[in-house]
């Protein structure tokens, strides 16, 4: 019999059911689900009208190739079109983050006719050979070099460095805002600032990859409106399918106007399901108020954390935007994590030493006062105050 290969170590439970913000396992125990797939159910597990969507899809038509037109492909630009500034005139559909990412390194070399791509210290784009370029991380990078050429690591939120790396041989600097997988590191304004105005100087595209900070997640509907600046090519992913696997990238007119017929595709991106989810996940989040709903529970997340576990000598912070939370510690968080899980309630790490939260929207205040007891108590458990 066949095993499945995976590069994920086994939670040990075996996940039956879901739906919201809760899973329940074979035995049929309740968890809270602060992992989300990495961040993907945000909206909720089985969001009804998501769910409905892509069921009312599959009665037409579910696999056509982008060379032939589809009403739900309309649709779905026109809902996504309120959500995303005017200077995106042009959206593509791929099926995971590291997809949008490497479309979005061959848009900005075929665009600006350069090579030398700029990413950061602690970065992650993805796993793929692109992705993997820009991504920072030795130990997924080992053992696949040589990567593309050309790329080049500079330190994050140090502007030191900006103005001599980013250049008029540049032609993309791919910088995410909160470092999800590097430990819930937040760009500073500073930062952000140095690097759209040094983008603007030279002609080099500033890529801001919101696959895990887009969508809501981060109090606003993306993570770049909060730092006054826009980007020359947003990419999203995870929860703006709403569970349905797909991705998106976004560009301006001009830039498209580089891209010939031919220069990439995908058998299933923009396939008329992914339309489906795209548009039924872009309604819920204008008429649910979704990224309000981050921003005033997140805060109140936060709030709680912060005073339940500042006290326990190996907590260094608790850091987040909206529902994007980090709780650095002193240690590995893995017995942790699994303290958590046996508790009911579902985490997941980031960088060396983060407890990583990724509560969908959906949680309420009796989850809220959950998580801080739980997290409190497996600290408590695990090392004394």
């Amino acid at each position: 019999m066949l095993k499945y290969l995976t590069f994920y170590e086994d939670r040990g439970i075996e996940v039956w059911h879901a739906e919201g913000q809760y899973v329940w396992d074979s035995n049929g125990r309740k968890y809270l689900d602060m992992h989300t797939g990495h961040g993907v159910a945000f909206l909720g597990h089985r969001h009804p009208h998501i769910v409905g969507s892509i069921i009312e899809q599959m009665k037409s038509i579910a696999v056509l190739s982008t060379a032939f037109r589809s009403r739900v492909r309309d649709e779905m630009l026109d809902t996504v079109s309120k959500i995303v500034p005017s200077k995106f005139e042009y959206m593509y559909l791929l099926n995971s983050g590291s997809e949008a990412v490497e479309f979005s390194l061959k848009i900005a070399r075929k665009a600006t006719n350069r090579k030398k791509i700029i990413y950061f210290t602690n970065s992650f784009h993805g796993r793929t050979f692109g992705a993997l370029s820009v991504t920072s991380n030795p130990r997924y990078r080992k053992g696949f070099e040589p990567l593309l050429p050309e790329t080049y690591q500079l330190k994050y939120n140090d502007v030191s460095e900006v103005d001599e790396a980013v250049d008029e041989n540049t032609a993309a600097v791919v910088v995410e805002l909160i470092q999800g997988e590097g430990g819930i590191n937040i760009a500073t304004r500073n930062f952000v600032s140095a690097l759209r105005r040094r983008t603007v100087e030279t002609g080099a595209l500033l890529v801001v990859d919101e696959i895990q900070t887009g969508f809501g997640r981060t109090g606003t509907t993306w993570l770049f409106e909060q730092y006054g600046v826009t980007p020359d090519i947003l990419l999203a992913g995870k929860s703006i399918g709403g569970g349905f696997p797909v991705s998106a990238v976004f560009i301006p007119g001009d830039t498209a106007s580089k891209l010939e017929h031919g220069c990439h595709g995908s058998t299933y991106g923009g396939n008329p399901l992914a339309c489906a989810a795209v548009k039924a996940s872009t309604e819920v989040l204008i008429s649910e108020s979704v990224p309000q709903q981050a921003s005033t529970k997140g805060s109140k997340l936060i709030e709680k954390l912060r005073s339940a576990v500042m006290g326990y000598r190996i907590v260094r912070e608790v850091r987040g935007v909206g529902l994007m939370i980090g709780i650095e510690l002193r240690i590995e968080p893995t017995k942790i994590i699994r303290c958590l899980q046996d508790g009911g309630l579902l985490a997941l790490k980031a960088g060396i030493t983060v407890l990583r939260l990724l509560p969908p929207y959906t949680i309420n205040d009796s989850d809220i006062e959950f998580t801080v007891r739980r997290v409190e108590e497996c600290l408590s458990e695990q090392f004394s105050s």
